[in-house]
């Protein structure tokens, strides 16, 4: 009796001393992910540089977002004070102001710049001259390249009310010159024509590659049914980038309270600033001239709340309509 438990007892510390080894699964996934690395590390690489702005400039900061609840001291630590910033910033007149011109400026560019590369892109499709479509691709492409600065320049230099081409073409025609720029009843405008002049070509990159995914088969069942140019257009290739289309759309609603900071801060000035001074324009000023870090942080992390409720809402609406959403 005591030789068959000293047996099963030598057994078991046999058992306890062998090794663990992983599973055989477990070796052939850390070999596969061994020789993807391997394989694919220039391509890591080269999104590295990327991958480290977006840690840097977009997640490092979330810990930082805290401030909005804090109020902040010169020699640390700061002190907690729940929602009082929010309390200020609500309060604030000048913050309603700055939220309704946001608003206006950023629904005035999802109605009349949102669409325009969808239809930049398909008139593109239709160009059956490879050499003609590689010139007016570049000419479109190229404003994308320019600095906010040098399209404020070139529209301030358009838009003179004494010199400028447009005023210009205008009196000729009979008519009254305008100080576009100044003028609050068109500054908004300038906004959108000039975004739509940026961001219109470069925008229809991506619509042009969903164009072209789309089976050709279904173009040449189309012309067998008799389907002319416009009758393709409307029901294959619409249908067939309906899914780039709502999730860009949804991704522009996340970024609906932005209204592009660039483009505000060189086109404003002292007598538009009222019409185009926006929340980015805002927190700039609380964060960088008056020193309002809680403030500023406040009023940023508002934006992105209302950024992400947006996106949520955006993409439910799309599952429901098209049954397309970013997932």
């Amino acid at each position: 009796m005591s030789d068959r438990q000293e047996g099963v007892g030598s057994s078991a510390s046999r058992r306890g001393n062998v090794p663990s080894f992983p599973a055989p699964g477990q070796d052939r996934l850390n070999e596969r992910v061994l020789n993807g690395i391997r394989q694919w590390w220039p391509y890591y690489a080269m999104m590295a540089p990327g991958l480290l702005f977006f840690v840097v400039w977009h997640y490092v900061p979330i810990w930082e977002a805290k401030m909005a609840f804090e109020q902040v001291r010169i020699i640390p630590p700061n002190i907690w004070v729940g929602l009082k910033n929010f309390q200020v910033l609500f309060s604030s007149p000048i913050f309603y102001q700055v939220l309704a011109n946001t608003l206006i400026i950023s629904g005035m560019k999802i109605l009349f710049v949102f669409p325009v590369p969808i239809i930049v892109a398909l008139l593109l499709n239709e160009i059956r001259s490879g050499k003609l479509r590689g010139v007016i691709q570049s000419a479109v492409y190229l404003p994308h390249f320019l600095s906010w600065v040098v399209i404020s320049g070139v529209f301030i230099a358009l838009l003179s009310p004494t010199d400028g081409a447009v005023n210009q073409i205008g009196q000729a025609m009979g008519f009254e010159p305008i100080n576009y720029m100044t003028n609050t009843g068109t500054i908004r405008w300038v906004l959108v024509v000039s975004e739509i002049w940026r961001s219109a070509g470069w925008d229809s990159l991506l619509y042009l590659a969903a164009i072209f995914a789309i089976d050709p088969q279904l173009y040449d069942a189309a012309e067998m049914d008799g389907a002319n140019r416009w009758q393709k257009i409307w029901y294959v290739t619409i249908p067939g980038i309906v899914p780039t289309i709502a999730t860009l759309f949804i991704l522009n609603m996340g970024m609906f309270l932005s209204a592009d900071l660039n483009q505000v801060i060189n086109m404003q000035n002292a007598v538009n600033a009222s019409t185009i001074d926006i929340i980015d324009t805002y927190v700039y000023r609380l964060g960088l001239s008056t020193g309002e870090y809680a403030l500023a942080t406040a009023a940023g992390l508002f934006k992105a709340v209302i950024g992400m409720v947006l996106v949520l809402v955006s993409h439910l609406v799309s599952k429901r309509l098209t049954g397309k959403g970013v997932w």
